[in-house]
C-alpha cells in the first residue's frame, strides 16, 4: 500500500500500517487537505483484510499542532466528503478522528512533540497512546473561542471523567506526557513512542486476526449496551470465531510450541 497523499503516508510491513502525518514543517497542522488524506487512509486501511494493527504518528517534531490556522480564517478549501454507510457520520473533521474508531484492527497513535487541539483529538480516537514524557497535549481550542469538535465528546470523558474533561476544555491548559498518563489520556508513557507503538502493533499481528478484530469490536461497542447486552455481545462475538480456522490454529501453535499461520479473515 502506497501513500494516499503526501498529506498522509502509509506503508505496510508484515501486517502493520505505518501511518503518519506528513506535514512536517508547519508540525503537522491540520487543513483539509490532510483532513480528507486520514479519511481516505483510514478508508484504505479498513478495506485491507491482510492488515493486523495501525500505528499512526506525525513526522518531524510533533504529533500535530492542531488546526491550520489559514482554515481558521477562512482561507483554504475544506473538502466535502460524505460519509459512508458504514462510517460514523459527521462532519469532515470528526470522521477524520472517528475513522480511526471504524477501523476494525486496532489503532496506536504515537505521541512525541505537541499535539494540540484537532491533534489531540485525533490521536484520542486511537486504542492506545503511546506519549513521550516532555511531549505537551492540550485542549486547545477555547483560546480560539472555539469548543473541541472532533468527537471528543466520545473520547476523552472515559478516559479521564466527565469533571476533568470540562476542566481542559474551559482552560486549554497544557499537560505533559507525563501528566497525560495521571490522568489517563496517555495508556504509556515512552522515550521511544513510534518504535515502542510499532512494537506493540507487531505483537498484536502476531496473534489470531479474527480474535483481534472481535475484541476491538467488543470494546467499541459494549460501553454503550446495558448489562445483559453487553453479555449476549460477548456471547455472539465468541461463537462467530470459536472452532474456525484462525481459533483452532492458535490453540494448535500453543500445543506444538510453533509459531501460529493464520489465514487473513473473511
Amino acid at each position: 500500500m502506497g501513500p494516499m497523499s503526501d498529506r498522509v503516508t502509509v506503508s505496510v510491513e508484515e501486517g502493520v500500517a505505518d501511518v503518519r502525518l506528513n506535514r512536517p514543517e508547519k508540525m503537522n497542522a491540520l487543513d483539509g487537505e490532510q483532513f480528507a488524506a486520514l479519511i481516505e487512509a483510514g478508508r484504505s486501511i479498513g478495506e485491507d483484510r491482510g492488515l493486523r494493527a495501525v500505528v499512526l504518528s506525525g513526522e518531524g517534531r510533533a504529533f500535530s499542532a492542531g488546526l491550520d490556522m489559514g482554515l481558521f480564517q477562512g482561507k483554504g478549501e475544506i473538502p466535502t466528503i460524505e460519509a459512508r454507510a458504514d462510517e460514523t457520520p459527521g462532519t469532515i473533521f470528526q470522521r477524520s478522528a472517528t475513522i480511526w474508531q471504524d477501523a476494525p484492527i486496532p489503532v496506536i497513535a504515537a505521541v512525541h512533540g505537541v499535539a494540540y487541539g484537532a491533534g489531540l483529538q485525533i490521536a484520542l480516537a486511537a486504542d492506545i497512546r503511546f506519549v513521550a514524557p516532555d511531549a505537551r497535549l492540550s485542549v486547545m481550542e477555547i483560546r480560539w473561542g472555539l469548543v473541541p469538535d472532533l468527537a471528543v465528546t466520545q473520547t476523552l470523558p472515559p478516559l479521564v471523567g466527565i469533571d476533568v474533561a470540562k476542566e481542559l476544555t474551559w482552560t486549554g491548559r497544557i499537560l505533559s506526557g507525563s501528566e497525560a498518563a495521571e490522568l489517563g489520556i496517555a495508556t504509556h508513557v515512552s522515550d521511544d513512542p513510534r518504535a515502542d507503538a510499532l512494537a506493540l502493533a507487531r505483537d498484536i499481528a502476531a496473534r489470531s486476526p479474527d480474535a483481534v478484530r472481535a475484541g476491538k469490536e467488543l470494546w467499541s461497542r459494549a460501553p454503550r449496551l446495558g448489562r445483559v447486552e453487553g453479555l449476549e455481545l460477548e456471547a455472539e462475538l465468541q461463537r462467530r470465531i470459536i472452532g474456525r480456522a484462525n481459533q483452532t490454529e492458535a490453540v494448535l501453535s500453543n500445543v506444538e510450541k510453533r509459531p501460529p499461520r493464520f489465514r487473513d479473515p473473511e
